[in-house]
């Protein structure tokens, strides 16, 4: 794959989408462990963040096929979210916030790597 010079909106997006990961990431321990846990003292529930720890140093370096992967992992946790929304508060509001988290690094990825799949396709037509 040829380099491509990252434009400002590009590095922005990186960086809005190593932010959310990391802050999806936090939400998600958190949540099971301290904030609304299915049973007193937390849950084993909490180990469902450990999925995000392997693209993880991708994502913070803006690596190409990590943040891809990524796009499809969090997918799985916005899932989550519009299914626990419909619980009653706390639960509702971590699992609104964890939506967001999502669909901001869902969209920001998206708008990070726009560019290298342009570039990828260009190099196949020459």
């Amino acid at each position: 794959m040829t380099a491509v010079p990252l434009s400002a909106v590009q590095r922005t997006a990186q960086r809005v989408a190593a932010a959310s990961w990391l802050a999806l990431l936090l939400l998600t321990v958190l949540w099971e462990w301290l904030l609304a846990p299915l049973r007193p003292g937390g849950s084993w529930l909490a180990l469902k963040g450990l999925p995000m720890l392997l693209p993880l140093a991708g994502v913070l370096r803006g690596e190409v096929k990590p943040m891809q992967w990524a796009t499809v992992l969090v997918l799985l946790y916005v899932a989550e979210g519009s299914v626990r929304v419909f619980d009653a508060p706390p639960v509702r509001w971590l699992a609104v916030l964890q939506m967001a988290l999502g669909l901001v690094f869902y969209v920001a990825a998206i708008v990070y790597l726009r560019p290298f799949k342009l570039a990828a396709r260009a190099g196949r037509r020459a």
